[in-house]
């Protein structure tokens, strides 16, 4: 099995298309372990009502999918914690300006 951290590297091929920034760099990743029949992942996205919802859970569940042959990968969206800009990783907030 692998360990959290090879799965949040998966996770970084996945961006956010409106930001170009990836889900992981954005703090949007909160959990992700892989258990021997499935792959679970608890995530949210920066507003709830994002239109681009599908993409990116889409992109997270393809490239792991994809990536650990494991078909079950199992997408928990949620919103507590409410994300804000603080959950993002330094890179991130370079990226985007906010230095």
């Amino acid at each position: 099995m692998r360990d959290a951290e090879h799965l949040l590297e998966l996770l970084k091929e996945v961006y956010d298309p409106e930001l170009n920034v990836n889900i992981v760099d954005l703090g949007l990743v909160y959990e992700v372990r892989e258990e021997p029949d499935r792959i679970y992942v608890r995530m949210t996205l920066t507003t709830p009502g994002c239109p681009l919802h599908d993409t990116i859970v889409g992109g997270a569940r393809w490239v792991l999918a994809e990536k650990t042959g494991k078909s079950n990968v199992d997408i928990d969206l949620v919103w507590e914690p409410r994300w804000s800009p603080s959950m993002m990783s330094e890179k991130a907030k370079e990226q985007l300006g906010f230095f």
